[in-house]
């Protein structure tokens, strides 16, 4: 099998076990999907329904339909602008607030369980590669910073084929 297929069976595997377990430890009271849109509101708060659009890969009936249940749950509210009363403004509630930091810590707790699997600095490694395959990182910005970097993984490398060897 190839780079691609081992990163694909890999991390399939590891994002269905971390949803599965987000949904348990979410319920009854909020759901992945909730918690994504809790988050963005956290960061973006007042948003109109179609703010969220950009950020969550959904169609407008879908988002409507996730307001209207989470209206229903007490974790947002929606309010007609007073100078446009066409624009609904969706704000958190103190229930919204109090979930999306539970929220945030159980998942923090389980891919911190995941992650107890290698240490500190291959943990870095991973979410620096990580967010350079999505194109989620910064470019470096220095010299040093990338010197740095590339003396990192070459020792990582080393220790990588290390852990190969004994692996195999």
């Amino acid at each position: 099998m190839d780079n691609a297929a081992d990163f694909v069976k890999s991390w399939t595997k590891l994002t269905k076990e971390w949803n599965a377990q987000m949904e348990a430890e979410l319920a009854p009271q909020l759901t992945v999907g909730q918690l994504e849109v809790l988050e963005l509101m956290q960061a973006y708060e007042p948003m109109k329904p179609s703010d969220l659009l950009p950020h969550l890969e959904t169609t407008p009936a879908a988002i409507t339909t996730l307001l209207d249940r989470m209206e229903r749950a007490g974790l947002v509210e929606r309010n007609r602008d007073e100078g446009d009363r066409r624009i609904v403004w969706v704000t958190m509630t103190a229930l919204g607030r109090s979930e999306v930091e539970r929220g945030v810590e159980v998942r923090s707790v389980i891919v911190n369980r995941s992650l107890e699997h290698v240490s500190s600095h291959n943990r870095q490694l991973l979410v620096y590669l990580i967010g350079k395959v999505a194109g989620t990182r910064e470019p470096q910005s220095s010299a040093a910073t990338e010197r740095k970097t590339t003396e990192t993984e070459a020792t990582s490398g080393a220790q990588e084929s290390n852990v190969e060897s004994s692996a195999i």
